[in-house]
């Protein structure tokens, strides 16, 4: 088992006047075997969070629990967790194979034992034949993945991930990615995976966790951030292209902000009548994907993407239309608050 369960924690760094909360009071349980994905932008606290159930940042208040074992004061050797970090990590002096083995050569493991665990570990993420290279022969792909077996081959309960793939291009994220989700599957271990690219959270974890300034935002399966998000912050960090999120009284009272999905509205004539679901825009920019079309338009003042079919009738630049939204797809939140109201 390897549940792990966070309770009220908080970190703070500094004090006095200079004292800054990088992690505000944060609560999560995340099931055995989970793939949680901690998410937000830089500076939101998902690192300061993955590193205190590493046990590499001790908690200023709350508690960490690992299989329902309190580690708040407990070495991260002896937590069953393995850190993946976004820079590898490797000893350029040793090959990829003394590199994998390494955590079980601290550990006491026999040469011969270690061997055989680290071509295993080795095996399972296409290694097999780079096990005699350094690591400054491989490529960063390959590098990555020399971090994940030496991670595998302890066979821990957790696995912390902290943004592992930034350092890829997009061909070799996308194959990785695929990797991670086929190495969860085989693994009976719980993945705690940090990243800021929502396209990640949304393609890899079976649940996600959205945080901004510090403060849990929601927590919930991808399908489930996405479709109906708790603040107007989550609507606007999850999706590609993100939710629209009107200013308030656009479509709605003045205590009220109304989202939508680039792909629930329409650019209709500006002839047609006002009934109360269009809204009169104006093209700013027209973005031809092969596969579709994102068009952007200005309204009041706020910038928004509407996503149509390829081949589709696509606006000029300049062009004025009106900006169709039914009641059925919107989203509503408090102006003030940010919080979900309907």
């Amino acid at each position: 088992m390897a549940r792990v369960r966070l309770e009220h924690v908080t970190k703070t760094f500094g004090s006095g006047g200079g004292e800054v909360r990088a992690v505000d009071d944060v609560s999560l349980d995340i099931a055995d075997h989970e793939f949680m994905i901690l998410l937000g932008p830089s500076g939101c606290g998902k690192s300061t969070l993955l590193r205190m159930i590493a046990g590499l940042e001790t908690p200023t208040s709350g508690d960490v629990f690992i299989d329902e074992r309190r580690v708040n004061d407990v070495l991260p050797k002896e937590r069953d967790v393995a850190m993946v970090f976004q820079s590898y990590a490797l000893y350029p002096h040793k090959t990829v194979a003394a590199n994998i083995e390494f955590p079980l050569k601290a550990r006491g493991v026999g040469k011969a034992e270690r061997a055989e665990q680290g071509r295993q570990a080795a095996a399972m993420l296409g290694l097999d034949t780079l096990l005699d290279r350094k690591p400054g022969q491989l490529s960063g792909g390959q590098r990555q993945r020399v971090a994940l077996a030496r991670a595998i081959v302890r066979h821990p309960a957790v696995f912390c991930m902290d943004e592992p793939l930034s350092n890829l291009d997009a061909k070799m994220r996308s194959e990785t990615r695929a990797e991670l989700v086929e190495l969860h599957h085989r693994l009976n271990s719980t993945f705690v995976y940090v990243t800021h690219d929502q396209v990640e959270a949304m393609t890899m974890g079976t649940q996600v966790a959205v945080l901004s300034d510090g403060r849990l935002q929601q927590v919930g399966t991808p399908q489930e951030v996405y479709a109906a998000p708790a603040t107007a912050f989550v609507a606007q960090f999850i999706g590609t292209p993100p939710m629209n999120v009107l200013p308030p009284g656009v479509l709605g009272g003045d205590s009220v902000r109304v989202g939508f999905r680039p792909e629930d509205a329409r650019l209709v004539s500006p002839t047609a009548p006002d009934d109360g679901t269009t809204l009169p825009v104006t093209v700013r920019l027209v973005e031809q994907l092969g596969h579709e079309v994102l068009v952007f338009v200005d309204c009041d003042g706020a910038r928004l993407v509407v996503r149509q079919p390829a081949g589709s009738g696509v606006p000029a630049i300049a062009d004025p239309v009106r900006l169709s939204v039914g009641e059925g797809v919107r989203h509503h939140f408090d102006a003030t608050t940010g919080e979900r109201v309907g």
